[in-house]
């Protein structure tokens, strides 16, 4: 995990008090989980799930299981859920956001980090705009270079297993953190990062 997207969300768990008992979908053992913030310091219990091998370290346990179906957890069990950088690799990540709604408790901070694209432009669109504004150049370049001023950068495709998605602000909101609370989404990075959070009602 980059140190940028690391730090966003060690400010978002900060800011809107994340705690309690926390899950991370996608857990990874070392420094690079978001069990490590120092925002949840203090959690009563900091629980991962990974589909790689079991991993436990001090009070940090990182549990082999799939998202898709996690018996392992009661209903309304966590106060803060964590998932970053692996819904667009879970072809059906739907039910892993239906998996995570369920374990979460009423009023829980339920945030996801994915790649996305947005309205950021490539950085070349600029001085190209400019040298379609000259006579000689103008003419020779107009009408080559529409479809980069068409275009949104995105991470490349970087499969682990498969890479399958990338999100928009508004799928953030309007999918990934349907029917959540006081939803906030941030953009981190280029190409860009979506970092969104909310509170399940």
């Amino acid at each position: 995990m980059h140190d940028v997207v690391f730090a966003a969300f060690d400010q978002m768990c900060r800011r809107r008090g994340a705690g309690g008992r926390v899950l991370e979908i996608g857990a990874v053992p070392g420094h690079a989980t978001l069990l490590r913030l120092p925002a949840l310091a203090n959690a009563t219990s900091r629980i991962g799930l990974s589909l790689d091998e079991p991993f436990r370290d001090g009070d940090l346990q990182i549990l082999q299981g799939n998202a898709h179906e996690m018996s392992a957890f009661s209903d309304a069990s966590f106060d803060t859920v964590l998932c970053n950088a692996v819904l667009e690799h879970d072809p059906l990540f739907w039910l892993t956001l239906s998996e995570m709604r369920r374990v979460a408790r009423a009023g829980a901070l339920i945030a996801i980090g994915v790649p996305g694209y947005t309205h950021t432009r490539f950085p070349l669109t600029r001085p190209l705009r400019r040298l379609r504004t000259l006579p000689i150049v103008g003419r020779r370049i107009r009408g080559r270079f529409e479809w980069l001023e068409a275009s949104a950068a995105t991470l490349g495709i970087h499969n682990f297993p498969g890479d399958y998605y990338r999100f928009s602000e508004q799928a953030m909101r309007e999918v990934l953190l349907h029917d959540l609370r006081d939803i906030q989404v941030s953009e981190v990075m280029r190409p860009p990062r979506l970092i969104g959070s909310g509170f399940r009602p």
